[in-house]
């Protein structure tokens, strides 16, 4: 399978500055999550990074809920039509046939949060974490992939699932832009 192959992300930058990671991995690492959970192998993901006004706007017209968070995802496609456990060939085989992009959903993080937990000490997927602005990032990003293909936190279970996805999504990512690197 070519890099290509697969599911593809695209970056927007509303909220520029205060993260240093460039929009070409952000994307690459929405793929590789898209990939993993089983999304189509036509399907694209829009990424969005933005302020804290904009994704409390956000927040309160399609969550109900007041002031903003950290990451939204907004999925197109019916969550029950994506695998617990995905890989690449069950995905592929599903959408067989499909050759125009299919729009998977957006998914927009607050760059003003990200910082602010990064630096708090209250990222990670333990709330609890201080890191580096662009680890909270790649990591919400994920967060937010996942959640497109149907993943959710919303039982115990579900939770550790969703975080060891999380994890192993990360891990790989890190591998892979070290041997870039190399």
């Amino acid at each position: 399978m070519s890099r290509d192959a697969g599911p593809r992300a695209r970056v927007t930058r509303q909220r520029r500055g205060g993260v240093s990671i460039t929009s070409t991995e952000l994307a690459a690492l929405v793929a590789r999550a898209l990939r993993r959970a089983g999304a189509p192998a036509n399907g694209e993901a829009v990424l969005t990074l933005v302020d804290d006004v904009t994704i409390a706007k956000l927040n309160a017209t399609h969550m109900g809920k007041r002031g903003p968070t950290d990451v939204l995802s907004f999925p197109l496609i019916d969550p029950r039509d994506f695998p617990v456990r995905a890989s690449a060939r069950s995905a592929s085989t599903r959408q067989r046939g499909v050759a125009a992009q299919l729009p998977i959903g957006d998914i927009v993080i607050s760059v003003d949060r990200a910082i602010e937990q990064a630096r708090d000490g209250r990222g990670g997927t333990d709330g609890a974490t201080k890191h580096s602005v662009a680890d909270e990032v790649r990591l919400l990003a994920v967060h937010g992939a996942l959640h497109l293909c149907g993943w959710d936190h919303d039982t115990p279970a579900s939770q550790a699932a969703m975080w060891r996805e999380q994890t192993l999504i990360l891990r790989a990512h890190t591998a892979a832009m070290k041997r870039k690197r190399t």
